[in-house]
């Protein structure tokens, strides 16, 4: 039955707009659960292992950004099936090496709880490293943007930045994003529901009007 079960976990993953699996679990600042984060967004993100080259970039790429995410209401919170003495070895080495001092917790899943449960182990990949997943979970603690990288590249910070900045900005103004939107850019409008709605929109002079199906406005 053991077996099934963890069969069973391993192929289980979140999906964008499921409430966050919740958790447990102990980190080098101590034990955390998913609630703690309740009222606030959350960048977590998991990493393959501690000492190693492309992780040591990303936790001083990560921390430089903190500062960013915490004025737009966002944690992040780190993950490895490392153990909390690993972290606490290796975080300070980043510290004397990179005069970087890293202040958000990362969690210790020896047991690969929490890996399982987000889906951060890819077999094909590794079967014991979890791979580089970013999940952005809302104050509410939805999930709403899952993405995953290789072992071997590297995430761009300034990318989790962008996101979670125009997920928020969705939720505020109720806009879609275009590509390559960054804050201060306009914001698309849904296309219109009935083609009354759509010759009205037409005559607006609050938005950009570009065709029936798609127009812009200003954010404010």
């Amino acid at each position: 039955m053991d077996q099934v079960q963890t069969e069973e976990r391993q192929v289980t993953m979140p999906r964008i707009g499921d409430d966050a699996p919740g958790f447990q679990a102990a980190t080098n600042q101590g034990n955390i659960k998913l609630e703690d984060y309740s009222g606030k967004w959350l960048v977590l993100f998991s990493h393959p292992s501690d000492f190693t080259p492309v992780c040591t970039t990303e936790f001083v790429g990560l921390q430089e950004i903190y500062p960013e995410l915490r004025k737009m209401n966002t944690e992040l919170l780190g993950l490895s099936v490392d153990s909390v003495s690993s972290h606490i070895a290796w975080i300070r080495s980043i510290e004397e090496n990179f005069d970087t001092n890293i202040e958000f917790p990362v969690i210790a899943d020896l047991d690969k709880e929490v890996a399982m449960k987000y889906g951060m182990i890819m077999p094909g990949e590794s079967q014991v490293e979890t791979t580089r997943a970013v999940f952005v979970i809302d104050d509410k603690q939805k999930i709403r943007s899952i993405i995953y990288y290789p072992l071997t590249t590297g995430r761009n910070m300034h990318e989790i930045l962008r996101l979670v900045k125009a997920l928020q900005t969705t939720d505020e103004h109720q806009v879609s994003t275009p590509a390559n939107w960054l804050e201060g850019d306009k914001g698309v409008l849904s296309p219109p529901k009935s083609q009354e709605e759509a010759a009205e929109r037409a005559k607006r002079d609050d938005i950009e009007y570009i065709d029936w199906y798609i127009s812009k406005k200003e954010i404010k």
